[in-house]
């Protein structure tokens, strides 16, 4: 039995399966995305350079970046997904400021009374050490007896003292 292929039939045919190819290659091109490894989401390390300036509103004390709480947990994932929708860092404290209030930030905001927390401890620490510095200089400083200038009699020169003196000075004679 001899089969013969009529080779137009035959070229159309895989010109045809290269065309349903092609045009299958160019559908799954257009309709797919392709998921990268840094789909903009930030790192953890991002999160918490960001949860190490917060401290956790429930917890006192507490950094955001290390609290254990199932609360921090989210708040953590909260500032992630504020990252990964682009807010910056001032615009993400600022938000939890605005729900919390103040105190969940690690650093004072310098505004009203604040400033004082920046301004005094540096005074303290600089007045205490002058007066450190002063005390230390006198304690080491000789002391130096001043000469009687005459004009008046101080209590060193007052009669009962010079008495006094000269009796205790005839008694270590008298025992030698």
């Amino acid at each position: 039995m001899n089969i013969t292929f009529n080779k137009k039939p035959l070229i159309t045919y895989y010109a045809l399966r290269v065309t349903y190819f092609a045009l299958l290659l160019i559908a799954l091109t257009f309709t797919t995305t392709t998921a990268f490894a840094q789909d903009n989401l930030p790192t953890d390390d991002e999160v918490n350079a960001i949860a190490q300036q917060l401290y956790c509103p429930v917890c006192e004390n507490t950094p955001l970046d290390v609290c254990p709480t199932e609360a921090c947990r989210q708040w953590r994932e909260l500032i992630r997904l504020q990252l990964s929708q682009g807010m910056t860092e001032a615009e993400i404290k600022q938000y939890f400021v605005d729900n919390y209030g103040a105190r969940v930030l690690a650093e004072p905001p310098r505004t009203g009374l604040n400033w004082l927390v920046y301004i005094l401890p540096p005074a303290i620490i600089l007045l205490g050490s002058f007066f450190l510095f002063r005390s230390f200089q006198e304690w080491t400083r000789p002391k130096v007896a001043s000469a009687d200038t005459g004009g008046g009699r101080s209590e060193a020169s007052s009669p009962e003292k010079d008495d006094y003196v000269a009796r205790l000075e005839e008694e270590l004679k008298n025992r030698k």
